[in-house]
């Protein structure tokens, strides 16, 4: 055996230890990889059920909100014809009512003119 030889042997354990030391990280880190795998899986799994829930979720939310806008387009309707009621019955009976009030605010400043004259006609005759 030469010393080429002897080196080339030399040089090759080197590297055989040299490939095994980082042969150790290597299957550690397949062994992290197989974990991280299994963890995404076990994620996916849960998720797709909650996903669904919440698909679901939104539907009845959906749901509840053209309900809620039918409601509004109702009370809407609704505040629009009472209001055109009381314009209606203020049109109606409020201008009669205006009438009678005068009328009887007129009546009743003539009885007091009439009293009033009464009462200074005695007061001059005394």
């Amino acid at each position: 055996m030469t010393g080429g030889d002897i080196a080339g042997l030399i040089a090759a354990g080197v590297f055989a230890v040299l490939v095994g030391l980082i042969a150790i990280p290597l299957i550690k880190l397949g062994g992290v990889f197989d974990q991280t795998r299994d963890s995404i899986k076990d994620v996916s799994d849960g998720i797709t059920p909650i996903l669904a829930e919440s698909t679901v979720t939104v539907q009845e939310a959906n749901k509840q909100l053209a309900r809620v806008d039918v409601i509004t387009r109702n009370v809407e309707e609704v505040t629009g014809n009472v209001s055109s009621l009381v314009a209606l019955f203020a049109a109606s009976v409020g201008g009669p009512l205006i009438k009678l009030a005068s009328f009887s605010a007129a009546v009743r400043a003539g009885i007091l003119g009439f009293r009033g004259d009464k009462k200074s006609r005695r007061a001059a005759g005394d």
